[in-house]
């Protein structure tokens, strides 16, 4: 069975930093792109940051140089270091991963792991 593993979340002051990290495990033959997305009270879930195999990088407008994404491949892994953290980063954040698991591609999502920004 394939899936997502998330951990890192928490509770953290205004300017602090939490560092989120995503395993997949399971039968897979190969994943592709590889994000984390946050869905926050009330709100739709939108993406946060995109890494592709090659390390090609995507990142929402609100956490440009703030956040950095990046993955280990050999460890099926990707990371999200959070730094300089505002209350409105407050959400539940999912990580997300295109993955061969078998015949086809497909969308896999992690369980969520809250993270809290207390002003």
């Amino acid at each position: 069975q394939v899936q997502l593993v998330e951990s890192g979340g928490g509770l953290v002051q205004a300017g602090g930093s939490l560092r989120l990290s995503c395993a997949a495990s399971g039968s897979i033959f190969s994943i592709n792109a590889m994000g984390w997305y946050r869905q926050a009270p009330g709100k739709q879930r939108e993406l946060v940051a995109r890494i592709m195999p090659g390390g090609s990088l995507i990142y929402a407008d609100s956490v440009k140089g703030r956040f950095t994404i990046s993955r280990e491949n050999a460890k099926n892994t990707v990371y999200l270091q959070m730094n300089s953290l505002k209350p409105e980063d407050t959400a539940v954040y999912y990580c997300n991963a295109a993955m061969v698991a078998g015949p086809y591609e497909n969308n896999y999502w992690g369980q969520g792991t809250q993270v809290t920004v207390s002003s």
